[in-house]
């Protein structure tokens, strides 16, 4: 835990995990040469986040040790803290799990069994389970039962065994208890499985959050579909997306929507946009729809998903960050102010996070912190409030001329630059006023023989606003694509003519 910020969204999940598992923590406080660091404060946070979480009286008694990874130095108690930056080291760390962590209990005489905790894929061999065995050996060709989360069992056979050496796999004949291993052979093994023999009993299943957003993954069919990626096909969609469930638990795919569209779900907009950069890296072009948050029906209560966001600001700016949350349905639990420096904590809604974090990097200039995770479900909180202006919509193809951005300029802000290839149905910035406006930014000054004063270099141009992938997300509506390829991320209108859209609009 950190000696400043304290217990974040992914310490109360993995803690909360461990907890459930029944195991004893130990809690090492690193940074602690931080000249902004409070022990104490954050001893009492995790204090009250063991209780908030459940945890039993022995557990609540967890041992602490302050450290500063940095210096390579650890201590268990402050008044320590000055010789220990002169000449300590890590040693009571280790004397410390010595002292706590008991020994694995040793069940290699038991028949094999294993949990699979995660995936890995293999081009050759398909999807692997990887585990710790906790009970006998496991051994190549060795004929095994597999008892999914709900209990039921079928038959399968370890093809190849690898263990664990440093980061690499290495082909084994055999692990023995207490290895971490990695087993080929079961094709449609999956995280929380049990792994055995006939005659074991499976393991508690291990829980899987479920999404809470989700979008259309679609074939590019804008007038540039193809020009700059090399795997465009919605079979190259396809199958990118079957891989991409062999290891990513999280992800799920609807393939049964039909006309090149697949509805990708995940667990937030930073899940879904790490796939999509990691595909625009790899070559592929796209489009994508708009997210949308994954209601559930409580009890005739339409529910969304809340997340809990921890925000690390200087002073100054929390004001505003509380309006801001606040307008997108957050709910502040927490507010705690340290040498000029405020941590808040929010409940906000899923949809309320959307485009909030490239927001959040603007406002801080880089400097502030910020960590969500999802939370629960509440009722639907009601309506957040979208953009309020419309779109510049390109309404011919070509390039975009520096004479008819200057004379364009004050309709609103562009996304592109000068001499950048446009189509009709294009969105090229974003209107100052309510609904959108179709403008022809192809459109060159004038050539004559008569020698005038003007210049081009006096048309000077306003700032251009660049969309990062999570601002193109967040900023399009249903009405709305976002186009990827390797080179650009471009937005456009679903619909790229205007008659289209009318046409639309009507219903007919």
């Amino acid at each position: 835990v950190d000696a400043y910020e304290g217990p974040m969204p992914q310490t109360k999940f993995v803690l909360k995990k461990s907890l459930e598992l029944g195991l004893q923590p130990l809690v090492v406080i690193n940074k602690i040469d931080k000249p902004s660091a409070r022990p104490e404060w954050v001893v009492d946070e995790l204090f009250d986040l063991f209780i908030t979480l459940g945890a039993t009286d022995e557990q609540s008694e967890f041992p602490i040790m302050y450290a500063s990874a940095k210096n390579g130095i650890a201590f268990a108690n402050l008044e320590d803290q000055e010789e220990a930056m002169k000449s300590g080291d890590i040693t009571p760390i280790f004397d410390l799990i010595l002292d706590k962590v008991p020994e694995a209990p040793n069940h290699s005489e038991k028949p094999f069994r294993m949990q699979v905790v995660n995936l890995a894929y293999d081009d050759y061999l398909g999807r692997l389970g990887v585990g710790r065995v906790y009970e006998g050996t496991a051994k190549t060709g060795q004929e095994v039962v597999i008892f999914d989360n709900e209990g039921n069992k079928r038959k399968g056979k370890i093809s190849k065994l690898f263990t664990t050496l440093g980061l690499s796999r290495v082909e084994s004949q055999e692990a023995k208890c207490g290895d971490v291993v990695t087993i080929a052979g079961i094709s449609d093994i999956f995280v929380g499985e049990t792994i055995g023999v006939e005659g074991t009993e499976p393991f508690a299943p291990i829980k899987v959050d479920a999404p809470t957003l989700e979008m259309d993954f679609l074939v590019n069919d804008s007038p540039f579909a193809g020009r700059e990626g090399k795997l465009v096909t919605s079979r190259n969609i396809l199958e990118r997306l079957q891989k991409e469930l062999e290891t990513n638990v999280g992800l799920e795919v609807n393939f049964e929507k039909g006309g090149n569209r697949f509805g990708v779900s995940g667990r937030g907009e930073l899940h879904l946009s790490v796939l999509i950069e990691t595909m625009r890296r790899e070559g592929f072009e796209l489009q994508v729809s708009a997210p949308q948050v994954i209601f559930k029906e409580v009890d005739g209560s339409r529910q969304e998903p809340i997340e809990q966001v921890v925000v690390n600001v200087d002073e100054v700016l929390s004001g505003t960050i509380i309006e801001l949350l606040s307008n997108r349905k957050g709910q502040m639990t927490d507010m705690q102010t340290h040498h000029g420096q405020t941590t808040l904590q929010f409940e906000v809604p899923t949809r309320g996070l959307l485009g909030f974090r490239g927001e959040f990097v603007l406002m801080t200039k880089g400097e502030g912190m910020m960590y969500s995770s999802f939370s629960h479900y509440e009722p639907y909180k009601g309506e957040i409030p979208k953009r309020n202006v419309g779109g510049l919509i390109s309404q011919s193809n070509g390039k975009s001329m520096k004479y008819s951005m200057f004379k364009l300029q004050d309709r609103g802000v562009f996304f592109i630059p000068p001499a950048t290839e446009i189509y009709e149905g294009m969105i090229v910035g974003e209107s100052a006023k309510p609904g959108d406006i179709m403008i022809n930014l192809t459109k060159n000054k004038q050539q004559t023989s008569v020698r005038t004063g003007g210049k081009d270099e006096n048309m000077l141009l306003n700032p251009i606003k660049n969309l990062t992938l999570e601002d193109a997300l967040s900023y399009i509506g249903p009405d709305e694509y976002v186009e990827i390829t390797p080179e650009n991320i471009r937005l456009r209108k679903i619909y790229l003519t205007e008659s289209e859209r009318k046409r639309n609009a009507n219903g007919r």
